[in-house]
Parts: structure tokens; C-alpha cells; sequence
């Protein structure tokens, strides 16, 4: 039996883009031959995936799950809307989330390397058998895991997935709605901070800068001193913590009162302690350049 080593399983998959457990397995069926493991990889239909890796996946499933005050939001991307209503990648997404969970995994790297949660294969041998079936590449991209206090919120069928955490000294079902609450703005408003405590003070600077400099070109603030415009820069600056920070945003619901007029409004209420203090939202697709398909060009292939 041939000596297979890691540098031989690693230059497999970089040539055909197919997990690491496969092509071990393949190596080893192959006798270390790496031409005859391509070929079995192609003939398991593994290989063909090398092909699809290289097409974007931007849609897919954003969900948001919370077991025992442990909570996981986790994004799993495919190519098309259509398979990211299958229920086997429903399901898939699912045991991605409840692995989380119950294994903490570090990052990503090393959560495709965990055993899938109800599963003796890893997520990422479980992500092969999905993609047999489905043909169309598919990427788990990113997740965050919390514990404490907790509120998900799942927006329209996967699109976006936000978890609040809270500091309470209320049981956890008396504050769900207030996190709920929360939740909600997040989806909609999507905050980029917490609270301007935790803008940091390079952001902060960049903004004041942004403002003078545009005070600078305003004809009208010309001849105004440098300690007066310094503080409509400040007062300025107020603007953008009420449109990018949480807790100081107008509240969706009742845009007479911030977000942490609210919250503390509803502490109140129920006769204790009530902190939002921190919050996680993932928008599907965010941030990934979608390809831009020239239809004219597509045809126009198709007929030479």
C-alpha cells in the first residue's frame, strides 16, 4: 500500500477542489495514484464540484437558532433561490446551526472539520453528500456564536438573521419581546454599533473630519472661527450616532423615543434590569460581488 501523506491529499484538492476526507479516501483506493483518484473523485461525481466552485454563491439561508441560552446565527450559501428552498438544504443548514451549538467550533475551517450534529460524518463530508445531489455549489461562509440572554429573529425566510443579547435580572421569557423588539430594528434599521461608546475613535475622528470638510466648501461657513465650527462638527456628529448606533436610533415602532428610551422604558415596566449589550445581523449575500449576466452576450454564445 502506497504512503499517502497530507502534502499528497492537499495537492489532490487543490486540483479538484473536493474536501479533504474524499480525497484521502480516493487516494487510498488509488494506491496513491493521483491521475486514477481524479478519475474515481469524477466518477463518484466529487470532481465536477471544482468546475462549480468557481461560480458565486449569494443566496442561500441566514438563520438564527437559540437551545438552553446558547445561540448560533450562521449563514449557508448557494447559486440559486431555487435550491435554497430544497428542504435537504434546509435541513442542512439546520444541523450546521445545532452543531454550532453543541460543539463550539473556532472558526469555520475548523467547524467543516467537526462532526455534524446527530451525524458520524463531518459538516463538511455532509456538504459532498448535499452537493451529490444537488449540484450546485454551495458554501457554509460564516457564523457567530453567543450565550446568555438571547433573542433571535429569522426575516423573511432566511434572508436576514439577527441574535440580541441581553443583561437582565428578569427571567428570560418576561424580556423576549423587548429583545424581539430589538431584533426587529436591527433587521430593518441595520445598525453598524451598539451605542457610541463602541464606535471607535478613529471612526469617530474620520466622521468630524468628513464634516469639516465639508463645512469648509459651505461659502455660508467660510467666515465662522475654528471653535465654532469644531462644535456644530460636534453637534453634527450627533447625527450619525442616532443613525448608526442602536440604542440611539429612533425606534421603529415609536420614532418619538430612541431605541434605548425604549428598552429602559420597558425595564421600568416590568420592575428590573434590562441591557441590550451586544448584537449580531447577517444579511444573506452581503458583501459577495454577484456576477452580472449580459443576456444578449449569453444568446449570442449559444447561436455560434
Amino acid at each position: 500500500m502506497a504512503n499517502i501523506t497530507a502534502k499528497d491529499v492537499a495537492a489532490l484538492r487543490e486540483q479538484t477542489g473536493v474536501g479533504m476526507m474524499d480525497c484521502k479516501k480516493a487516494l487510498v483506493e488509488a494506491d496513491g495514484d493521483t491521475e486514477k483518484a481524479i478519475v474515481i473523485l469524477r466518477e463518484k461525481g466529487l470532481a465536477t464540484q471544482a468546475k462549480k466552485s468557481g461560480r458565486v454563491a449569494a443566496e442561500g439561508i441566514v438563520t438564527a437558532v437559540v437551545k438552553d441560552g446558547v445561540g448560533a446565527v450562521v449563514e449557508v450559501n448557494c447559486e440559486t433561490d431555487f435550491v435554497a428552498q430544497n428542504e435537504e438544504f434546509k435541513a442542512f443548514v439546520n444541523t450546521v446551526a445545532e452543531t454550532i451549538l453543541e460543539k463550539n467550533p473556532a472558526d469555520v475551517d475548523a467547524l467543516m472539520k467537526t462532526p455534524a450534529s446527530g451525524s458520524d460524518k463531518t459538516v463538511e463530508e455532509l456538504l459532498q453528500d448535499i452537493f451529490l445531489k444537488i449540484r450546485e455549489n454551495m458554501k457554509v461562509r460564516r457564523f457567530a456564536r453567543m450565550e446568555g440572554v438571547l433573542v433571535p429573529y429569522v426575516h423573511s425566510g432566511g434572508s436576514i438573521g439577527v441574535m440580541v443579547k441581553l443583561d437582565t435580572d428578569l427571567a428570560a421569557d418576561a424580556v423576549f419581546s423587548v429583545g424581539k423588539d430589538c431584533a426587529l430594528q436591527i433587521a430593518a434599521m441595520n445598525p453598524a454599533f451598539l451605542n457610541r461608546a463602541s464606535v471607535p475613535a478613529e471612526k469617530q475622528d474620520e466622521e468630524k473630519q468628513i464634516i469639516m470638510a465639508q463645512m469648509a466648501e459651505d461659502p455660508k461657513m467660510a467666515n465662522k472661527p475654528e471653535q465654532v465650527l469644531s462644535k456644530i462638527a460636534d453637534g453634527k456628529m450627533g447625527k450619525f450616532f442616532s443613525e448608526n448606533c442602536l440604542l440611539e436610533q429612533a425606534f421603529v415602532k415609536e420614532d418619538k423615543v430612541s431605541v434605548g428610551k425604549y428598552v429602559e422604558q420597558e425595564a421600568k415596566k416590568l420592575g428590573g434590569k434590562i441591557e441590550v449589550v451586544e448584537f449580531v445581523r447577517f444579511a444573506r449575500g452581503e458583501g459577495i460581488e454577484k456576477k452580472q449576466d449580459n443576456f444578449a452576450d449569453e444568446v449570442a454564445s449559444m447561436v455560434k
